[in-house]
C-alpha cells in the first residue's frame, strides 16, 4: 500500500494520485499556495481517494472557503467504506472541526494521535497558538500546547515541519534556546515554510532582537507568494519590529501593503486582529489616528464575526467599536458575552468582557476605570487567545493608562514584573517609567 511523507497508509492505488496529495499536504502544511489544485489532481488521478478530498475540505476552510469545504468533506465521508482505521478517524476528526465542534474535535485529535502520532495534518490543527488548543481559553493553554509537542517529538525526530510547531510552543513558554536550534533546522531544511518564519519571528520578538527580526522578515516575505496564506501575519511581524525598533510610521505604511482586506490572505481572525492591533499599538506609540483605517477595520470585523463567542475575536472588535464610537455595539458584545460567561457557555471565563470594559474606558479616556477593569484580568490574559506578542497589547494598553494618569510608580512595577526577554516597549511616555 502506498504511504505519505509520514509513512502512513493511504487507499490509494494510483501513484500519481498519492503524489500530489504528498504535494498539497506539504503547501497546507507550509502556507504555501496551491494546496487545493494539488489535491484537484490527486481526486483527477482517483476520485475515490477520501483523504485527498478531505484534505481538500481543509485548504478550502483554512482559505475561508467553508460551504466548499464542507461539500468536499462530504465527498470524503461518502467514501469511507473500506477505509482504514486511522483514515476513517481523519475524516471523522475534520467533521467535527468543520461543523464547529471544537472541544470534541480535540478530545478526539487526542486520542487518534495516540494511536496514530505521526498524522500531521491532523496534528496541525491544533499545533499552533490559533489551533484547538491555544483558542481553548483554558488557563495554562501555553503549557498545554508545549508538553503536547513535547510528547511527540520523538515520534517525529527531526522533521522540519514539526520543529518549526514544536519551536514556537517552546518559545511562547520561556524556552528560547531550546527553540532556536529547531528553526534554524527547520528553515534550513525546507526554507519555503511560512510557520518556521513564522516561529522565527516570535522568536526574535521574545529575545528583543528587534533590528535581526525587521531583516529577516524583510528578506524572507520577498520571495513569499502575495497569495500566501499567512502573508499578511508576517507583514504584521515586520511591522511590530518597527514598532519596536521606534519606526512607528514605517509599520503603518504596511497596514495599506498587507493588511487591508482586499489585499490580505489567511484567515479572517487574523486578518482582522492583526489590523485593529497595529492600528491601536501604532496609538499606543505615539502615532495619530487613521479614522479611514479604523472604518475599514470596523466594517470588516462586523461583517465576519457579526455575534459574539470567539475570545481573540472579540477582543480585537471591541478596540474597532470604541475607536469609531459604535458603543452600542460594543456594549451588547459584551453583554453578549456576559451571558455567555454565566452560563459556562465561553471558554475564558470573565476575562475578554473585563477587557472589553477596559478598552472602552480607555477609549473615553477614563483611565481610572480602564486601569480597575484591566489590572484584576491580567493573571487570566493568556485565555483569551493569541500568541504572548499579540497579549502584549493588554499590558502596553495598561501602561499608558498609568502613564496618563500619572501613575508612575505602577507602570514601573508592571514592567519590571514583565518576563525576560521582549523588554521593549512601545508606549509613549514610558520614559517616565524606566
Amino acid at each position: 500500500m502506498l504511504t505519505d511523507r509520514y509513512e502512513l497508509a493511504l487507499s490509494t492505488s494510483s501513484d500519481a494520485a498519492r503524489d500530489a496529495y504528498v504535494e498539497g499536504c506539504d503547501l497546507l502544511l507550509t502556507a504555501y499556495p496551491g494546496a487545493v489544485p494539488a489535491l484537484d489532481r490527486a481526486i483527477a488521478a482517483d476520485s475515490a481517494f477520501a483523504l485527498a478530498h478531505a484534505a481538500k475540505a481543509r485548504a478550502l476552510q483554512m482559505g475561508g472557503d467553508l460551504p466548499n469545504a464542507k461539500e468536499s468533506l462530504a465527498k470524503a465521508k461518502s467514501l469511507s467504506a473500506g477505509l482504514t482505521e486511522r483514515e476513517a478517524g481523519h475524516i471523522e476528526v475534520l467533521d467535527l472541526l468543520l461543523t464547529g465542534q471544537a472541544g470534541a474535535a480535540l478530545t478526539q485529535i487526542r486520542s487518534h494521535l495516540q494511536a496514530w502520532p505521526r498524522d500531521a495534518l491532523l496534528l496541525s490543527t491544533t499545533a499552533s497558538q490559533l489551533g484547538l488548543i491555544g483558542l481553548s481559553g483554558r488557563p495554562g493553554r501555553e503549557q498545554e500546547l508545549a508538553d503536547l509537542l513535547d510528547s511527540l517529538a520523538p515520534d517525529y525526530g527531526d522533521d522540519w515541519w514539526f520543529n518549526a510547531h514544536h519551536a514556537m510552543a517552546l518559545s511562547e513558554t520561556s524556552r528560547q534556546a531550546a527553540a532556536r536550534p529547531l528553526i534554524e533546522r527547520s528553515i534550513a531544511e525546507n526554507p519555503r515554510n511560512a510557520y518556521a518564519a513564522h516561529a522565527l519571528g516570535h522568536l526574535y520578538y521574545e529575545m528583543n532582537e528587534h533590528d535581526a527580526a525587521a531583516a529577516f522578515m524583510k528578506s524572507w516575505l520577498s520571495e513569499y507568494p502575495r497569495e500566501g496564506g499567512l502573508r499578511g501575519h508576517l507583514h504584521w511581524h515586520l511591522a511590530l519590529s518597527n514598532l519596536q525598533i521606534g519606526n512607528s510610521a514605517e509599520a503603518l505604511d504596511l497596514f495599506t501593503e498587507a493588511f487591508v482586506p482586499e489585499k490580505s490572505q489567511g484567515r479572517a481572525l487574523v486578518m482582522m486582529a492583526d489590523a485593529a492591533s497595529l492600528l491601536w499599538r501604532s496609538e499606543l506609540a505615539g502615532q495619530p489616528r487613521d479614522p479611514a483605517r479604523w472604518r475599514a477595520v470596523h466594517a470588516f470585523a462586523h461583517e465576519m464575526f457579526p455575534q459574539a463567542g470567539g475570545p481573540m475575536a472579540d477582543w480585537h472588535i471591541a478596540l474597532a467599536d470604541a475607536v469609531t464610537g459604535d458603543d452600542s455595539a460594543l456594549e451588547a458584545r459584551t453583554q453578549q458575552i456576559d451571558a455567555l460567561v454565566q452560563a459556562g457557555e465561553f471558554p475564558c471565563g470573565p476575562a475578554v468582557p473585563a477587557l472589553l470594559r477596559g478598552i472602552a474606558a480607555f477609549e473615553r479616556q477614563d483611565y481610572t476605570a480602564a486601569i480597575a477593569a484591566i489590572e484584576p484580568m491580567l493573571p487570566e490574559r493568556e485565555r483569551i487567545g493569541g500568541s504572548r506578542a499579540q497579549v502584549d497589547l493588554v499590558e502596553f494598553t495598561l501602561l499608558r493608562a498609568y502613564v496618563i494618569a500619572g501613575r508612575e510608580d505602577d507602570a514601573q512595577r508592571l514592567l519590571d514584573k514583565r518576563r525576560p526577554g521582549p523588554m521593549a516597549v512601545p508606549v509613549a511616555g514610558l520614559a517616565l517609567a524606566h
